[in-house]
Order: structure tokens, then C-alpha cells, then sequence
């Protein structure tokens, strides 16, 4: 059995959601990375997710496109990616899922890049830009190295690719929960209520469904856990933090916004 599914497993048994943090990989720095992951580790966070930095990145909001624009910078790569995922692995037994884009693995070869990640310690992959149509030989590695495959839906994917997706996905199902880009958010709209509900009634306990994109505090957290999510999943706002935080605070800081944002999935 997975690492993810282990997870949600031990978190229904304790009348919990997920929590799942994402942060980009050597932004600002490598050690500022290692400081945000020991910070979400001691907030709390059920899975980490790991954004490795594309020169591309379609789905992301001016946030993280801005932070991964300073990472590439600094000489982020595959090889340091790696490394950096070694040195967390040393640190915690969390799920850690990799979120990047397709060209990265489609140019070292499918089966290799996943095998690459999956030695260093990585769980599960989410590839915003992989077609279900397309992803013929990226499942065959997947399958092939025992890791999860994370698809995205939005509000207005349709029913039929919706049990497509189900299929092919295993880890959860992550479900866009806005039109557009990550962190833009503010208000929760009613489509989205709409959209993770009719998900669930396809999902039919199957695979976990996780809702993400603009959330930004605890309060919508705690919404959307109401609303029947399974996991939440949180990028731009750690992001933020780590940005306006001097270094020697990250860690604190991180571990504070996590145990807050932690509290709202948990059943009282």
C-alpha cells in the first residue's frame, strides 16, 4: 500500500483531514527550504508537496511563478531537487508528493525520472499539464515504480472525463477550485460547492478528493472540509510567508501557520 494511502487511512481513523502543504523547491535557498519543511513537519501538515521549478509553469499564480523564477535562478535542477528530497527524506517519514510539469520528465525519459524521484523519497506525482489522454506511458511507469498519480479536475471538467480521471489517479484526486491560476482566490464560489459535490457522488469512496488552489487561511479550510474535501491543499499562502519572513523565522513562522491551518481539519 502507498505512503498517501496509508495516510489518509490513519487519518480517518482518527476523524481527521489532510492537510497538504506545498512549498517550491530551493526557494529563496535550499536551507530556507529545509527550515519551511521542518516548520510544516512540526505544524503538523499530513503531506508535503514539493513544486520542482519549471521555466513554464502554466498553473501557477504570480506567487509561485515569481518563486520559482528565483529558484531556476539560483540553480535549481533535477540533480539538486533530488538531493534536497534525500535530505528531507532523513528528516521525516511524511508522504512528500513532486508537482512539476510534464517536458521535465517527457525529456528524461518517463520511466527514469519517476524511478530517479521514487529512490530519493518521492510518493506521488501531479503534473498539471498531463492530458488523460496522453499519459499512456507516464502510468506505465508509474505502475512500473510503485509510485501515485495525482490528477487534476476543475469545476468544469465533465462527468465522463471526471470517471476517466478517477480511473487513471490513484494517491487523491486533486480538484482545482477555481477557474485559472493558484493563490488568486478570495471569495469561495458556488460552482466550486457544486463541483465537490458531484465529485464525491463520482469518486464513490474510491480515492480521496483533495480541493486547492486560492486557499489562503484557516477559515477556508475548514469550508471546504464542511463541504465534504478530504484534503485541502495550501501553496501560495506558505509561499507568501516564506517571502516576507527573514530566514532565522522561517521555521517558527511555518510551524505556527501550519498548526493553524491543521486545527481546521480536524473533527471536534
Amino acid at each position: 500500500m502507498s505512503k498517501i494511502k496509508n495516510k489518509f487511512l490513519d487519518l480517518k481513523s482518527k476523524n481527521q483531514k489532510a492537510l497538504i502543504a506545498y512549498v517550491v523547491a530551493g526557494y529563496p535557498s535550499e536551507n530556507d527550504t529545509l527550515s519551511a519543511i521542518r516548520g510544516l513537519v512540526k505544524g503538523g501538515a499530513d503531506i508535503i508537496e514539493l513544486g520542482l521549478p519549471f521555466s513554464d509553469p502554466l498553473a501557477d499564480g504570480p506567487v509561485i511563478q515569481n518563486a520559482s523564477h528565483i529558484a531556476l535562478q539560483k540553480g535549481i535542477n533535477l540533480s539538486k531537487f533530488l538531493s534536497l528530497v534525500k535530505k528531507i527524506r532523513k528528516e521525516t517519514d511524511l508522504p512528500l508528493v513532486l508537482m512539476t510539469y510534464t517536458n521535465l520528465l517527457y525529456k528524461q525519459g518517463y520511466d527514469r525520472f519517476i524511478a530517479l524521484a521514487k529512490k530519493a523519497g518521492i510518493d506521488g506525482f501531479i503534473l498539471p499539464d498531463m492530458a488523460i489522454e496522453e499519459a499512456g506511458e507516464y502510468l506505465k511507469a508509474i505502475r512500473k515504480n510503485k509510485a501515485d498519480s495525482i490528477f487534476l479536475i476543475s469545476p468544469n471538467t465533465t462527468s465522463t472525463r471526471i470517471k476517466k480521471i478517477i480511473s487513471a489517479s490513484s494517491g487523491f484526486l486533486y480538484l482545482v477550485s477555481v477557474f485559472g491560476t493558484t493563490g488568486k482566490q478570495q471569495k469561495i464560489q458556488q460552482y466550486t460547492i457544486d463541483a465537490i459535490k458531484n465529485t464525491k457522488k463520482l469518486v464513490n469512496g474510491k480515492i480521496p478528493i483533495g480541493v486547492g488552489f486560492g486557499v489562503n487561511n484557516s477559515q477556508q479550510v475548514k469550508f471546504f472540509i464542511q463541504k465534504g474535501a478530504d484534503a485541502v491543499i495550501v501553496g501560495s499562502a506558505f509561499v507568501r510567508l516564506i517571502e516576507k519572513t527573514s530566514p532565522k523565522k522561517i521555521e517558527a513562522e511555518i510551524a505556527k501557520f501550519t498548526r493553524s491551518l491543521k486545527a481546521a481539519t480536524i473533527s471536534q
